[in-house]
Order: structure tokens, then sequence, then C-alpha cells
């Protein structure tokens, strides 16, 4: 499989059987995205939680692309409402779907949208756990960083971990660095830094805490094939 970095957290990820996945499709609004609503194309969008920068454009992405929305039941329902297609899941749930597994796992974090200028419950954050072509990649959404995570080390070999650093809202990188030894991935890759000032970090700074040849910096439009 090859992912695609596009900036703050959203990744593109294209499977050996052409099957494409979107995860926080965030580009409207994001800086440092390489993408376009208009130009995006995608069969799956994937979503931790329901902040706009994680949210972001997936409804109009769903409905360009007849993709369909996968995240928790209460994003689910919602993206239903507005006439796309979704499927729901609750943490610790697990479904195939043609490209592969997902399982949802928990994120420390919160999660509401804002519809017709009313702040929307959107059911708990969420972590993303993807199995497919014999590989694991964990997206961690907006976690903290908390204990349980070390459980993930119990339950997945994870080849490639995606945690954010950027701080106030999230891990930053001190914490973050302390999350990807529970976890054990063997490759760890920064996300949601830099795209707003309050969120500025410089990703070597986590990447020196880290063993040696375990932390990767992607840029925007990086690819890493697993």
């Amino acid at each position: 499989m090859k992912i695609t970095y596009h900036g703050h957290s959203c990744l593109s990820i294209e499977m050996e059987n052409k099957q494409r996945l979107l995860i926080d499709p965030f580009i409207t609004g994001n800086k440092l995205t390489d993408l376009t609503v208009d130009e995006v194309q995608t069969d799956w969008i994937l979503v931790t939680h329901g902040h706009s920068d994680h949210i972001g454009d997936m409804i109009p992405i769903a409905q360009k692309n007849q993709a369909t929305i996968i995240s928790i039941v209460e994003i689910a329902d919602y993206a239903q409402t507005r006439g796309v297609n979704a499927f729901g899941m609750n943490l610790g749930g697990k479904h195939p779907f043609p490209f592969g597994e997902v399982k949802l796992v928990p994120a420390q974090h919160s999660s509401s949208y804002e519809v017709n200028g009313i702040i929307q419950y959107m059911g708990e954050a969420s972590g993303i756990i993807l199995q497919a072509e014999g590989k694991t990649i964990y997206h961690a959404g907006d976690t903290a960083d908390f204990s349980d995570l070390a459980l993930l080390a119990e339950q997945f070999a994870i080849d490639v971990a995606f945690l954010p650093i950027g701080d106030t809202y999230t891990m930053g990188p001190e914490d973050a660095a302390r999350a990807a030894k529970r976890i054990g991935a063997k490759q760890v890759v920064p996300i949601h830094y830099n795209t707003f000032p309050v969120i500025e970090q410089d990703p070597q700074v986590f990447l020196d805490l880290l063993p040696a040849n375990v932390g990767k910096i992607m840029s925007v439009s990086d690819t890493l094939e697993v």
C-alpha cells in the first residue's frame, strides 16, 4: 500500500487492489495541504472524530465520489442526514471492508461539530487501526497520551503509527514520544502540527526523543510504501 501525507492529519492510502482511502479530509482552510476538494478521488473516507479540522470536507468529497464514510456512529448518522453513504462503528468494534479491516480504538479527546450555529455532539473520539495487505496502520486522531495505548502493542504489531505532536489540543512532542514507546510501532510519523500558529512544532524534536530509525518526517505530498 502507498500512504501519502496531505498536511495536518490528512492521509490518502492506495491499496494494491486500487481501493482508495482518505483519512480526516481537512482540505478547505488547511494552508498546508496539496489537495483540492474538486480533484480528490477516493472510495472510502475514514474520520477519527467530529472536529472541523478532521471532518473537514467529508460531505462534498463523499458526494462527488459516491464514497462511503466510515466513522463513529454519531458521525456516520450525521453524514447520512446529508445524503451520503456512511458506515457507523463504535470503540472496540472492527469490521471487514473490501480494502481490509478497520477497528476503532479509544482516543482521549473531545468531539463536536457546529451544525446551523449549534454545537452538536459527535460521539467519542477514536483512533483507527487499519489492517490490510498484511500490514497494520494506526492513525491516532487527536489523542492525548494515556496508559491504555500500551494495549495496542499487546494486540497488534503496528507497522506505522501516525501520532499528533502539535500540543495545546493534542499530545506535544514529549507526550507523543512516550506514547510511541507504549505503542511500539516499527515506524512513527508525526502529524497535526504547524497548520496553525498555536500548534507550531519542530518535528525533529519529536524524532530525537525516539529510538534511532523509528521516527520519520513526512512533508506534504510525501508517499510512504508499506
